[in-house]
């Protein structure tokens, strides 16, 4: 039998742990309002870098606005190897890529929008870059330009055009520039046919690209992203030097938000916050710093130094556009198909 002393005391726990569950569930609400689901941003090779800065940014300006935590979650390799990998279910909430025909397949598959490029200004890509060349220390083989890339013992480090959105530009760009000096179709075949003859090693991506002529020391010049090449000569300073072309592509970076990976983690809001971002005077900033060409003026006039004047041609001028490019140049059988395998 217990004493009066014993049942007091066992009402007293009840009683403490009544008000320990009450707590609890008014505080549930609370903590659950202070963190948010993890974000993933698929992106490709050469945005390393940029997002390292980006996304602690961001992280800071979301807790300021929203009083949320997030943990934002990177995803890197080839654009069209990480489109691929989002069809597959990589649960990313966002893609920035290199190319909008990487968005225009996660369209295609009911992923984005069909409409994704009108989702945020400037069809939907809050910087660009373009394509130039790295090479050796005085730049021996005298590369000036794209002509030079086919020339006879010149060894051209290029990532895959099939899997890569770098050497898809790479390639692009090339023949555009035969165009574009007026020259036909069949000139710009040979140009690139020159060309892809001159490639040793066809890496997947842009970054694996840069590790082989950088650090395995294969091939006289990179072709690569104007931002990738400025981050190699920082990194490894008067080993190279930058050659920019009379007449290069316009690359832009679009972004996207996947809807059906955000319906079903309910990350929308926070994801859309996160390309908006990209597109503020913060992310214009951080863009530049790591040379992407900003959109914005105030950017863009502070970090002029970054960004030599060059003449750019769009895929849409040259190619009517990234769906006709993809058929006629990439998809099996086409172009570079044909050319890559003469060349075997």
């Amino acid at each position: 039998m217990k004493t009066n002393s014993g049942l007091q005391a066992q009402r007293r726990l009840s009683i403490v742990g009544i008000v320990a569950l009450i707590g609890a569930s008014l505080l549930a609400p609370s903590l659950t309002a202070q963190a948010a689901e993890p974000l993933l941003n698929a992106s490709y090779d050469v945005t390393r870098e940029l997002f390292k800065e980006v996304n602690p940014a961001f992280v800071a300006e979301w807790k300021k606005k929203s009083g949320e935590s997030i943990t934002i979650n990177q995803s890197h390799g080839g654009s069209s190897k990480q489109a691929r990998s989002v069809i597959d279910g990589l649960a990313a909430s966002v893609v920035t890529m290199n190319q909008a025909n990487d968005i225009d397949i996660l369209a295609e598959k009911g992923l984005v929008p069909q409409d994704w490029a009108k989702s945020f200004p400037n069809n939907s890509a809050p910087f660009y870059s373009t394509m130039v060349f790295l090479t050796r220390k005085g730049n021996p083989k005298r590369i000036a330009s794209w002509d030079d890339l086919g020339k006879p013992g010149v060894k051209v480090i290029i990532p895959n055009p099939k899997t890569s959105g770098n050497g898809r530009y790479s390639y692009l760009a090339a023949w555009g520039s035969v165009i574009k000096s007026g020259g036909n179709e069949a000139q710009a075949r040979q140009l690139v046919d020159r060309l892809f003859k001159n490639v040793p090693v066809l890496d997947a991506g842009g970054r694996g690209a840069t590790t082989t002529f950088t650090q395995r020391e294969i091939g006289d010049v990179l072709v690569t992203f104007e931002n990738e090449v400025q981050l190699v000569k920082q990194e490894f300073g008067d080993n190279y030097d930058v050659v920019y072309p009379k007449t290069s592509i316009l690359a832009e970076s679009p972004v996207a938000v996947v809807d059906k990976v955000v319906d079903k983690l309910g990350t929308r809001k926070v994801a859309t916050a996160y390309l908006q971002f990209l597109y503020s005077e913060q992310g214009q900033e951080i863009a530049a710093k790591h040379f992407f060409r900003p959109r914005s003026e105030v950017a863009s006039k502070k970090y002029a130094a970054n960004f030599k004047a060059i003449n750019l041609f769009t895929v849409d001028e040259v190619f009517g556009g990234w769906k006709q490019a993809q058929k006629k140049h990439f998809d099996d059988g086409g172009e570079f198909d044909k050319l890559y395998q003469a060349k075997k």
